[in-house]
């Protein structure tokens, strides 16, 4: 049971609005973290799929900010990064897109983020 419950508390963030949104890009980038995310629909079936795959990427990777867009719930946001096909997976650095992946790829995706949070590391340090 305690394992379900460890589970349970993803470091992903529901993004439920454009002023949330703008609130945890602002953070992010006052703090000079990196931003991975990752946009989706609940009619999406790649995009529902990932949904733990993402959670489970956030969990590995504790310095980065990761945040989940519903592109029916939020349109502003999704109009605004031209978000055209789900999932699409965006790489943010300073508030702006620094690398984007459209469709379900785990293994590109974990490649890229795995390149991205790193050179954020050695950048900062």
């Amino acid at each position: 049971m305690e394992n379900q419950t460890q589970e349970n508390k993803s470091r992903v963030i529901m993004v439920e609005s454009e002023q949330s949104w703008d609130f945890y890009i602002n953070q992010a980038t006052t703090q000079g973290c990196p931003v991975v995310v990752h946009f989706t629909a609940s009619w999406c079936i790649p995009s529902v799929a990932m949904n733990p795959f993402f959670g489970e990427l956030a969990s590995n990777y504790p310095d980065a900010l990761f945040l989940t867009v519903d592109v029916d719930d939020v349109k502003a946001v999704a109009a605004k990064m031209e978000v055209k096909a789900m999932p699409t997976f965006l790489l943010m650095k300073e508030g702006a897109q620094v690398d984007r992946l459209v469709g379900a790829n785990p293994d590109e995706i974990r490649k890229r983020v795995d390149a991205f949070v790193q050179a954020i590391r050695v950048y900062v340090a």
